[in-house]
């Protein structure tokens, strides 16, 4: 979205798109999903464990950084990663408002 035309939404509708975009790709979630399951800092095994290219890996998990959902911590040769939970918690707020608005028992088409 060009930048002359965020100013039409909100800025809760901003924010919230950021962090979709931010989480918007299957490698994403694959690695945040391994953060997650391993529910402590990660060095190192995520190349064996997504079967990513590390070139790859490295390039997503910079967007997830810059994004503010993980964090970073070199430990010697290698950077180890791990879950931010107050940006965490920040983003599953936004998204359980955000799918929250709808009432189950609403009809459609």
């Amino acid at each position: 979205m060009g930048a002359s035309k965020s100013d039409l939404f909100t800025k809760k509708q901003n924010e919230i798109a950021a962090m979709a975009k931010a989480i918007a790709h299957p490698a994403r979630i694959a690695i945040i999903q391994e953060l997650l399951k391993a529910n402590a800092c990660i060095c190192g095994d995520l190349v064996n464990d997504l079967g990513l290219a590390q070139a790859t890996i490295s390039q997503h998990l910079k967007e997830l950084k810059n994004a503010g959902l993980i964090q970073g911590t070199v430990e010697g040769t290698s950077i180890c990663y791990c879950i931010d939970p107050k940006v965490w918690e920040v983003y599953r707020k936004q998204f359980a408002g955000l799918f929250g608005q709808m009432l189950p028992a609403q009809k459609c088409c």
